[in-house]
């Protein structure tokens, strides 16, 4: 929960926005400011994560640091989603992950991929996982299809239970209502910003990211991780139709809907991963808070690895290295899942959901003028 230093400090920032309002035009977070006189913890948490990071509001705020009154709202907005990811989350008592991702991160994915190897050789033995397999089910012979598929069926739909708790808890603490959400119009809205990263074009220039100079490169780089995340998914989603309605066991020859998809997909992250990650490095700390940069990288870096090891994969399952490629793959994919409900990935949850409360108050405002 955001102490109250933090939330005195987010009203008492908003309040000097909210008088001068040169910033108005630029992303979401300030029309949806200019609605309100007062900032409760509600408030707040909701402006938050409207916030995309692009820092446009810093470089051009007469009143950021070192002017006295030290406006720095995408710092402040940083650390009050943080909060927002540990207070909503399911359960409680894990929380802290939000706090130590990368070292959460490594612990985990190192520990699943001892425990898959542990598991390979005490039941499948050295000699399967160093031999070369062939063929339609070769990788059930390292990894047998109920291990390869129940396990991380059970963990997604855990992490699902988890953003699904998160996103109820965050609607109703900005007073949202069931009701709202049949405003389909809004709902297209906000699917439409989110997708389109909206906020992250600036005024047409792009953002004020990495430095101040405007620049392209974070929204393409952030385009590229979404769409390749969701053309791996859809080759997953084609491989499991396969598997379980058509017969047909991976893996898959070269040409196959689920190989180009997961191709172009892991090769969209892994670039785009690096960029942002190199962007990340280069970027002015000023605006940054420690723990979102934090899980920004331990996001980021095991977005990498899961894409670069699956590509890996791909292109050496025909020898001896398969079985354990497979291995280190699928330790890095636990990794990542178990997770993802505790670090960055949470931003799609809480950002999509204040989408959605901004689109609903913006048609009500266009509604009343």
């Amino acid at each position: 929960m955001a102490g109250l230093d933090l939330l005195k400090e987010g009203a008492r920032q908003m309040t000097i926005c909210n008088a001068c309002r040169y910033c108005e035009g630029y992303c979401a977070v300030f029309p949806a400011m200019e609605q309100r006189r007062i900032f409760t913890k509600a408030d707040l948490t909701y402006l938050a994560n409207l916030c995309f990071d692009c820092r446009d509001c810093y470089y051009a705020c007469q009143y950021a640091p070192p002017h006295e009154f030290a406006v720095n709202v995408p710092q402040l907005m940083s650390e009050l989603r943080a909060d927002t990811y540990r207070e909503f989350t399911w359960p409680a008592l894990l929380a802290g992950v939000f706090k130590h991702s990368i070292l959460a991160a490594g612990v985990i994915t190192a520990a699943s991929m001892t425990i898959i190897l542990g598991l390979v050789l005490a039941f499948q033995g050295a000699p399967v996982l160093f031999a070369v397999h062939l063929g339609e089910g070769a990788f059930y012979r390292v990894v047998p299809f109920i291990a390869m598929t129940v396990p991380p069926s059970l963990i997604a739909l855990y992490g699902l239970a988890v953003f699904t708790i998160g996103a109820i808890r965050f609607w109703r603490e900005t007073q949202g209502n069931v009701v709202e959400l049949i405003d389909f119009a809004a709902l297209w809205r906000a699917t439409k910003d989110a997708f389109g990263l909206a906020y992250l074009k600036g005024c047409g220039a792009g953002c004020n990211y990495p430095v101040e100079s405007f620049s392209h490169s974070r929204l393409w780089l952030h385009h590229a991780v979404f769409f390749g995340f969701l053309l791996d998914l859809a080759a997953t989603t084609i491989a499991a139709f396969y598997d379980h309605f058509l017969g047909w066991q991976a893996p898959y020859p070269y040409f196959s809907a689920p190989v180009v998809l997961g191709t172009v997909g892991g090769i969209m992250l892994v670039v785009g991963t690096i960029g942002l990650l190199y962007l990340k490095w280069r970027s002015d700390r000023g605006p940054a808070h420690a723990s979102m940069l934090s899980m920004d990288v331990a996001f980021l870096v095991l977005l990498f690895l899961t894409s670069f090891t699956g590509l890996l994969l791909l292109g050496f399952r025909e020898t001896a290295a398969m079985g354990s490629l497979l291995v280190i793959h699928l330790g890095v994919v636990a990794g990542l899942f178990i997770t993802m409900p505790y670090g960055k990935f949470a931003h799609v949850v809480y950002r999509y959901a204040a989408l959605v409360r901004f689109s609903i108050e913006q048609r009500r405002v266009e509604g009343n003028g």
